[in-house]
């Protein structure tokens, strides 16, 4: 039987009229102004490919996951292409077959966001939402998404897990919880309990063409990865 994937919304049973204010949104508005840069690109961009999603890209999650794998950056003809993280470019069609091998999704990736694929126990986002020019975000507009990360982490209180995607993902996610990048530096294949949490980040070269191509990243180190998730995350 599939599970239902959905893309995340703020949602809170414990809050009154009074306080809805100050809930801090999982997404940024569609037409979010808070990065000029990453607005001008957009706009090029849409009236390129008006056909593209071209606009912030929400999380894609399971109910109640237990995984959070965060990336950086939208990819141009990837994410920010299809609308659906990691969908449309090769990080996607590596990601997705693994996360089909280890049961964190079913169906068949068709690297399309209607392709029926879903997830299982586990959600995707990236630390910004919006496709930055040569998918390098700078410092300020990482630090503009951080309350999306942290809102997003916020309303899955039942992430376990963490994979995160590269280098910059991983002190990018380090930085949200305030905590030292020294303590806890990154290596593939290394893993980090995070302490005031109960959560476990796990590092990984990002999936990316160039990674793989060059050989920093093969097939196999990318799963074993994922196999020391799923010792952490056991199949229920």
């Amino acid at each position: 039987m599939m599970t239902k994937t959905t893309t995340i919304t703020n949602t809170s049973t414990n809050s009154t009229a009074a306080d809805m204010h100050d809930i801090q949104p999982t997404e940024p508005p569609v037409d979010c102004q808070a990065c000029a840069r990453l607005v001008d690109l957009r706009r090029q961009l849409q009236d390129q490919f008006p056909d593209w999603h071209n606009a912030p890209v929400p999380t894609f999650t399971a109910p109640e996951p237990s995984l959070l794998v965060v990336g950086l950056a939208p990819g141009m003809k990837g994410a920010n292409c299809t609308g659906r993280p990691f969908t449309g470019d090769y990080a996607g069609d590596l990601l997705y077959k693994t996360m089909l091998e280890f049961g964190f999704a079913e169906g068949v990736y068709q690297a399309r966001p209607d392709d029926g694929l879903v997830l299982k126990d586990a959600m995707i986002t990236n630390a910004v939402r919006c496709l930055p020019p040569q998918n390098k975000p700078t410092g300020e507009e990482i630090k503009n998404c951080r309350p999306y990360l942290l809102a997003t982490l916020d309303a899955n209180p039942s992430v376990r897990a963490v994979l995160a995607l590269g280098r910059i993902a991983h002190d990018t996610f380090l930085t949200a919880l305030n905590l030292r990048k020294a303590l806890f530096p990154f290596a593939h294949g290394a893993a980090h309990k995070l302490p005031g949490t109960n959560l476990t980040m796990f590092d990984s070269y990002h999936c990316s063409r160039y990674n793989t191509n060059t050989g920093r990243l093969t097939e196999d180190m990318f799963r074993s990865v994922f196999n020391g998730i799923r010792e952490h995350i056991p199949h229920e």
